[in-house]
């Protein structure tokens, strides 16, 4: 491990202070759900199909899969923080043209480019692990998206409220000017982690086989996918089985939203506070069967009709458990296959993550129509779950037979 200077807030020579990490990890949830409670009242001002807002989510997150395959290698040869910096920049440039946007084609095509936060998600990742050893990479990152977790928790929140008072606009200045007040915090604080740079950008999406070669590192990448895809699933589904099932107001809607993340705060506490103990395998198949298990109890509630709005987003707080488990360590164990490709890793890694939560949530606002009731989502989010545990068994099982 080499030695670095300690964190000092607003001092840019040292490591960034974890509540600068926590800030720029959270505007990348934010803007992806602070809007989810007014996707009915925009598909009207749009005049559009909700089927067609639903891009807004399921677009979003393909964009931003992509750019997470460019990210990592981008940061591992030019830093963190002009990354950083850059993708704020933009962001906020996006964000205003959403705003701002006559027709729901330029919309989307703004929405597509605020995906650029991913910057903040994919690297506060990476600077992690360049300032802790690997045993201690799981913790950290378990509190900072404990942290982190906060933001989800009451963005639809806010977002309900801002859109009943204001219109469904007022949430996109919210994410203007947090993206604002981040990056002048960014550039005051925010002290370069790496310490080695690769050597090219085509060298390293060169190496992506030295990753992909092994199957420890697609056992972890799997099993955050796809647990992460259970909850991508819900966020394409909510506000549909929210207005449409439930009959929920816009500000209700979005205190309902909300309810994984209070599960996903508990289990980053969880993961910071057991993970070295546990172990980040243990712990992944942990979560993953916790989320298996809410889903299940959730399509059985739906198919002996019983569910309500209390039960069904009640029981998606299991979701945010696991994932607040699953990601956490998953993310410590495939940035430590290939330690020299941390921020690839961290790319690559997301990538699928993201790119699996865009098909998913098209995918659900293809199956959700009237009279669907909630059974569809539902159905997806159990077979992702049962497939997210089949991939920590896999990680397991390689581990073992690498021992003997």
């Amino acid at each position: 491990m080499i030695d670095r200077p300690t964190s000092r807030f607003l001092i840019r020579s040292t490591p960034p202070h974890i509540a600068t990490l926590i800030l720029i990890a959270g505007i990348s949830a934010l803007s992806m759900n602070i809007f989810l409670p007014s996707l009915p009242a925009m598909a009207k001002a749009f005049g559009t199909d909700p089927h067609v807002m639903n891009l807004a989510i399921a677009g979003y997150l393909g964009v931003n899969a992509v750019l997470q395959v460019l990210i990592g290698p981008l940061a591992d040869r030019i830093g963190r923080r002009p990354v950083i910096l850059g993708g704020l920049a933009v962001f906020v440039l996006a964000t205003i043209g959403c705003i701002l946007a006559p027709t729901i084609e330029l919309f989307l095509l703004f929405r597509m480019i605020q995906a650029v936060i991913a910057v903040c998600f994919a690297v506060s990742r990476a600077m992690i692990r360049d300032m802790v050893p690997p045993e201690e990479a799981a913790s950290m990152i378990g509190y900072v998206t404990m942290g982190m977790a906060i933001v989800p928790m009451i963005g639809p929140a806010i977002g309900g409220e801002l859109d009943r008072a204001f219109g469904w606009e007022a949430s996109f200045w919210a994410l203007a000017v947090a993206g604002l007040a981040i990056g002048a915090l960014c550039w005051a604080d925010l002290g370069e982690t790496q310490v080695h740079r690769s050597a090219g950008i085509g060298k390293q999406l060169r190496e992506y086989p030295e990753l992909l070669a092994s199957p420890r590192f697609w056992g972890y990448c799997m099993a955050s996918a796809l647990c992460s895809g259970a909850f991508f699933a819900y966020l394409g589904g909510a506000p549909f089985v929210g207005t449409e099932v439930f009959g929920l107001a816009s500000d209700k809607l979005g205190y309902f939203i909300g309810a994984p993340a209070l599960g996903y705060a508990a289990g980053n506490y969880l993961s910071g506070r057991f993970s070295r103990q546990a172990g980040i395998d243990r712990m992944v198949l942990w979560g993953t069967l916790i989320t298996a298990a809410g889903t299940a109890l959730s399509l059985a509630l739906t198919y002996a009709g019983l569910t309500d709005q209390w039960s069904f987003f009640g029981l998606m707080t299991f979701v945010g458990l696991g994932n607040g488990m699953v990601i956490p360590n998953a993310t410590s164990g495939m940035l430590s296959v290939r330690p020299h490709l941390a921020a690839t890793a961290s790319g690559l890694g997301g990538a699928m993550m993201l790119g699996g939560g865009a098909l998913l949530s098209g995918l659900v606002g293809a199956v959700l129509t009237p009279g669907s009731g909630a059974a569809p989502l539902q159905w997806i989010m159990v077979l992702t779950s049962i497939a997210a545990t089949m991939s920590a068994l896999l990680v397991i099982a390689r581990r073992r037979a690498i021992r003997r």
